[in-house]
């Protein structure tokens, strides 16, 4: 099934989206997940079928279901959200493929710090007004400032799931 996205502004429906994160810790033994409850974007899909947006993630609504944790989270260690409010990732440039995936380019911006970031998402539902991503790709923490490991219990990457809904701007 080859799916056709509509040309046109897209609005980011933050009740069908979720930006959720997993990283293992306490030596590879412990899984720790969370997922961001404030998120807002939008896009645009150009009549050539490429498209470039924004997903602007709330850097202070992680939850992991331990207080104590997400408050070290949100802070200087980590995600600083006082100082740093927003994790952005404003995509470039989109191409929807034959097989239903979307090849995604864009920078991804946390603590202040920009690096590039490729995705490849798969087009889970669409129609004429609505369409849905599905993305899973993972992040260094280290090139985003977040270096804090004490006695070495956070080792490699985390992993970032997306889904993503969004609906057509009425023109």
């Amino acid at each position: 099934m080859t799916v056709a996205v509509e040309t046109g502004l897209w609005q980011l429906d933050p009740a069908r989206s979720t930006v959720a994160i997993k990283h293992r810790t306490m030596w590879g033994m412990v899984t720790v997940k969370g997922a961001f409850g404030g998120l807002t974007g939008e896009g645009e899909v150009r009549p050539d079928g490429t498209a470039r947006g924004t997903i602007t993630v709330d850097a202070a609504s992680l939850d992991t279901k331990n207080g104590k944790r997400d408050e070290h989270l949100r802070g200087g260690d980590f995600f600083d959200a006082e100082r740093h409010p927003s994790l952005v990732f404003a995509v470039r440039d989109a191409v929807v493929r034959q097989d239903d995936t979307a090849e995604i380019s864009g920078q991804l911006t946390v603590r202040g710090i920009s690096r590039p970031q490729s995705v490849t998402a798969r087009v889970t539902g669409a129609s004429a007004d609505a369409v849905t991503l599905t993305a899973e790709f993972t992040v260094d923490r280290e090139q985003f400032g977040m270096g804090w490991n004490q006695l070495g219990m956070i080792r490699g990457l985390t992993t970032v799931t997306a889904t993503l809904g969004f609906t057509r701007t009425p023109a």
